[in-house]
């Protein structure tokens, strides 16, 4: 059987001022998309969020939205600490 893999992911630009969550089924393409800012007016393009500090995967899609809206209400505080947890120097996941 083959499982599908979900991602819900937090991307920054160089400066870590500002957060974007998101979710998808292929972190590398998506992260590859992010970077190469393909979507006009974008959050991530407008604001250069091009840079993977966090992600989350699972294998249940509902479980991933479900996951995406939660932290989307978090304040940032809470999401810098979730992302201080597993990449306490924020670099970028993508590099590696």
């Amino acid at each position: 059987m083959n499982t599908r893999c979900y991602y819900v992911y937090m991307m920054t630009n160089k400066w870590n001022t500002v957060l974007y969550t998101g979710v998808t089924n292929d972190l590398e393409r998506r992260v590859q998309e992010h970077k190469q800012g393909n979507s006009d007016g974008s959050f991530t393009k407008r604001y250069n969020c091009n840079k993977l500090v966090y992600y989350e995967e699972t294998d249940d899609i509902n479980a991933a939205i479900s996951r995406e809206k939660e932290l989307k209400g978090w304040l940032r505080i809470k999401k810098e600490s979730l992302i201080a947890q597993l990449n306490p120097s924020w670099k970028d996941l993508s590099n590696e």
